[in-house]
């Protein structure tokens, strides 16, 4: 039995939501997002609350899908509202990122640049040329790009250089001590 499945979403003013079949659309100030459903779920939207009903023929191992589907619902109002935003931070030498028109150079001490477009839906922001924010509506999409740029130069775990989360912690490991006796 789901608890989080049963519990009952509010739809702030300014966002719409539509279920078509099994496709939810929710549109709001930040943007429109679009999601396919388990079919063994269905929504139903009264004023401003939403909720994530099971269909009758539906069996104890569907049961784990409403849960799903409320959360995703959840997550796609939250984004059309307010948005998600990840942040990271480079860490070493001459690493510096820029916003050059709506892409993102990164330089991070190999022998080229590194241009970065953004998908649709996305935006970059940088400040001081080592905090990177990546943010949008979709929260899946976010993560996604973020953990694409910390993937261009994981940090390290000697000295803790790369890109990394801003709120992330890398434990670094003891360098060479052999020859200090």
């Amino acid at each position: 039995m789901s608890r989080i499945g049963k519990k009952i979403v509010t739809v702030p003013k300014g966002v719409e939501i539509k279920f078509d079949g099994s496709v939810v659309k929710v549109k709001g100030p930040k943007g429109s997002l679009e999601r396919k459903m388990h079919p063994t779920v269905s929504l139903k939207v009264e004023g401003d609350k939403a909720s994530v009903v099971l269909a009758n023929g539906a069996t104890d191992d569907d049961r784990k899908f409403q849960g799903l589907a409320r959360t995703l619902l959840a997550n796609m109002i939250e984004g059309c509202t307010t948005g998600y935003t990840k942040s990271l931070t480079l860490v070493g030498v001459g690493y510096r990122s820029a916003v050059a028109g709506k892409n993102l150079q990164l330089n991070l001490g190999y022998s080229h640049q590194i241009d970065m477009a953004p998908p649709q839906g996305i935006e970059f922001k940088v400040d001081k040329q080592t905090t990177i924010f990546v943010s949008g509506a979709d929260k899946e999409l976010v993560g996604l790009v973020a953990a694409k740029i910390r993937g261009l130069r994981p940090p390290e775990p000697y000295h803790g250089k790369g890109v990394r989360y801003t709120d992330e912690h890398i434990a670094t490991k003891v360098g060479k001590a052999s020859g200090k006796k």
